[in-house]
């Protein structure tokens, strides 16, 4: 057995879905990477805020306005403390972390010009490559690749050399959401800023199991999506230093982030409203503060060290099968596990594993790079969450090795 302090059956009962059978099987749900599950704590959340307070925010004097605006603030300041940041104005409310990437890149048009640099990671998501590729085509800047190894590593070497006095911005994830891989984000801020670059690190898998300090990290933005977090869908967090959110412009143009507005001449709201155009998604701007209160209550050390033997114990099982490849044997990696069978395509071994009431993800994960690194098609990818069991391992083993009996 797993040595971990954690109540884990306890966990499991605060989550309903967890419950229900899937093909006349037990759920074994291990694709928390694409998303995770939510508690009912968090569920009562959402229902109390439609059952009781359900009113727009920051524009009306009546009780349910000012119940609704209250929630929200707090939420971002529960927002605020959770990640350390300096101010609750330096938290942007966005749909999530593609919504982020895409505030900064678009932000960053006015900054660049030709000749100038920026440096993506050769692990990222499309979400992470594609604004960056549209950015310098509107700038006329060039795009250049931190490369990796074969144990899906960053090669730093190779990143220190691509860094100069032209780069003007470095994106990287913090875990790779393909192969789980947790990069050395301290030694990529440090060494951009040595050169005057920015940073963003999209924290979108590395959030619901690391608990980063974003003054220690002395991060320019980080973003996060809240359904990664025990959290709702369409909800996500931009944190972005003071200076640099002042020097962006808005992204997008309406009600709530204009100070005054005639026809002549619109002027901007202060932070953070400058950046959140519209009505927000009020519930789950409030839902994910409670599900920063779930996480936090449980304990991210006592998360991070059941999920590490967890995926420990899995890797050893997994790698009993053969003709079973891992693809991520980074030194440093958390909660994720790709894999392939030699002559067996993915795709079939995650249908046969749904038949059996499991549910992993395959095919490229949104990161056609690292695919096309390894020469292979996709993989499928299991990734843990602190919710899950040995016993829940013990099935996705069993299972795969049906699915090889079956297929080969």
């Amino acid at each position: 057995m797993l040595q971990t302090t954690l109540d884990i059956q306890t966990i499991r009962k605060d989550f309903p879905i967890l419950n229900r059978e899937v093909n006349g099987q037990p759920l074994v749900y291990l694709d928390n990477a694409a998303t995770s599950q939510t508690p009912q704590q968090v569920i009562d959340v959402i229902v109390d805020y439609y059952h009781r307070y359900n009113a727009n925010i920051h524009r009306g004097v009546h009780t349910l306005s000012q119940e609704a605006t209250d929630a929200y603030e707090v939420a971002r300041q529960k927002i605020q403390k959770h990640f350390n940041i300096a101010h609750s104005y330096e938290v942007i409310f966005t749909s999530g972390t593609t919504h982020g990437i895409n505030l900064v890149a678009t932000g960053f048009t006015s900054f660049l010009k030709n000749g100038d640099e920026v440096i993506v990671s050769a692990m990222e998501h499309h979400s992470n490559i594609v604004p960056w590729q549209m950015l310098c085509e509107r700038t006329g800047a060039t795009l250049k690749v931190i490369p990796m190894n074969l144990n899906g590593e960053l090669i730093m070497e190779e990143y220190h050399k691509l860094l100069n006095d032209r780069t003007k911005l470095v994106f990287c994830n913090h875990v790779s959401n393909a192969l789980g891989t947790i990069n050395p984000i301290e030694k990529i801020i440090d060494a951009a800023h040595k050169v005057g670059a920015a940073v963003l690190i999209d924290g979108a898998q590395a959030a619901a199991h690391i608990k980063p300090d974003l003054q220690a990290l002395d991060v320019d933005f980080y973003t996060v999506s809240a359904h990664k977090m025990c959290g709702p869908t369409g909800v996500g967090m931009l944190y972005g230093k003071e200076k640099w959110l002042n020097k962006l412009p808005p992204y997008q143009g309406g009600g709530e982030m204009i100070a005054e507005v005639t026809f002549e001449k619109t002027t901007y709201a202060d932070l953070p409203h400058k950046f959140e155009a519209g009505t927000p998604n009020i519930c789950g701007g409030i839902a994910f503060g409670a599900a920063l209160d779930y996480m936090n209550h449980i304990g991210f050390e006592a998360i991070a060290q059941y999920e590490e033997e967890l995926m420990q114990y899995a890797t050893e099982q997994l790698l009993t099968i053969e003709g079973l490849r891992i693809y991520g044997t980074a030194k440093h990696k958390t909660s994720v596990i790709s894999f392939n069978i030699d002559g067996i395509h993915p795709y079939d071994i995650g249908t046969i594993l749904d038949k059996l009431g499991i549910a992993v993800r395959t095919g490229h994960h949104c990161a056609q790079p690292i695919m096309d690194f390894y020469k292979i098609p996709g993989t499928v990818r299991a990734s843990f969450s602190f919710y899950n069991t040995q016993e829940e391992v013990d099935a996705l083993v069993k299972g795969v090795k049906r699915a090889r009996n079956m297929l080969l």
